[in-house]
């Protein structure tokens, strides 16, 4: 396993910049993820770790050792890309001994890592076989498998997932999340836009847009405690929604916001006397708003345009005056609400966030202590 500084890295293409000054440090040990829309230049910094792609202002370093001019053949790291990359002439025992037949390596000892790799994920049975013969998982196994036998300091995924149909995709995921634990000691680095691969497989994520940096944490911080607007509806599906406001008073504890086409709310984010008369947005996850109880005040009314009956969940998509984007609830169960019906939402205060004008959160008393 292996420690890893990423320390101003930038990286340029000509006049073209797509990492600004990038800040990380990885422990040893620890699986991140690197999630952003397409674009943000999550693959090109794990490019920049390999050694595939130079840096261009900056240092990384691994396990203390500064390796901007190491190739990446002496950097200790393995990487699996998005495509499988296996020989097809060769048995899937072959295609994961290659390298290490490469590395002029003992029979035995090529044996000793190939069995073990193998036994890992589960491809014993498959040795013999030519990829032609295995499934869309198992190639994608072979190609993990063949990272594993060279004994990495770091192991990079580079959207492992991206080319499995939905169901391959879940099982594949699996797959690793249990390689993760039997590999416990060894950092790895994964790359993905699926914000579910994050979730469910990251130590901690790090967000990225534009080659910035937006925030790194831990899933369940990012999803309670987004630092931005940008954050909180990258992380979460249906991705959360925001409802412009104005403030209209604050005492103690407490922010009184109007709501376009809904009305007035009373928001735990108290302190900021300067926020009066501010524009502010709302932001409240589909899965924390619930039918409104009689004589309770709804957070949110509206007109009911698409539903989408899922059979665990519904999800309502409401018209509400004076915003332009559809405000979605998800609700538990078969909720049965007809399209054009009227629909009066409510959430607890605790789970509402807050933003100012530039989409920077505003803190919670009540969050920050959960």
């Amino acid at each position: 396993m292996a420690e890893l500084k990423l320390t101003n890295v930038d990286k340029s293409y000509g006049t073209v910049k797509v990492l600004h000054g990038i800040n990380l440090h990885i422990e040893k040990g620890e699986f991140i993820v690197f999630v952003g829309p397409s674009g943000c230049g999550k693959s090109t910094l794990l490019r920049c770790i390999a050694g595939l792609e130079q840096i261009t202002d900056g240092t990384l370093e691994i396990d203390g050792m500064v390796v901007n001019d190491v190739p990446p053949s002496q950097r200790g790291i393995a990487m699996v890309f998005q495509t499988y990359a296996l020989y097809p002439h060769m048995t899937v025992y072959d295609n994961m001994a290659f390298g290490l037949r490469l590395a002029k390596m003992s029979r035995q000892e090529i044996d000793r890592r190939v069995n073990n790799a193998a036994e890992i994920l589960q491809l014993t049975p498959y040795l013999d076989r030519l990829p032609k013969a295995l499934s869309g998982g198992q190639r994608q196994r072979v190609a993990i498998g063949r990272s594993i036998c060279r004994d990495p300091k770091v192991f990079l995924f580079d959207e492992p997932l991206s080319n499995l149909d939905a169901a391959l995709r879940v099982a594949t995921r699996i797959e690793i999340a249990r390689l993760n634990e039997q590999m416990a000691d060894t950092t790895m680095i994964y790359v993905t836009h699926d914000q579910v691969e994050a979730m469910t497989l990251a130590d901690r994520i790090v967000v990225l847009r534009s080659g910035y940096v937006e925030q790194v944490g831990a899933p369940m911080e990012l999803y309670h405690r987004p630092a931005n607007l940008f954050v909180a509806r990258f992380i979460g599906s249906p991705s959360m929604n925001v409802l412009a406001a104005t403030v209209t008073n604050v005492s103690g504890d407490l922010i009184d916001v109007d709501i376009p086409g809904t009305g007035a709310a009373h928001l735990p984010f108290g302190g900021d006397a300067g926020l009066k008369g501010k524009t502010v947005q709302v932001g409240v996850r589909p899965e924390d708003l619930r039918l409104s109880a009689e004589g309770e005040e709804a957070l949110v009314t509206g007109i009911v345009d698409i539903v989408e009956a899922l059979g665990e969940v519904t999800l309502l998509y409401l018209r509400v005056a004076g915003h332009d984007e559809p405000i979605i609830a998800k609700l538990v169960g078969d909720v049965k609400i007809e399209r054009g019906a009227t629909v009066h939402l409510s959430a607890d205060p605790v789970n509402l966030h807050l933003f100012d004008s530039d989409g920077l959160a505003i803190s919670s008393a009540a969050r920050a202590a959960a």
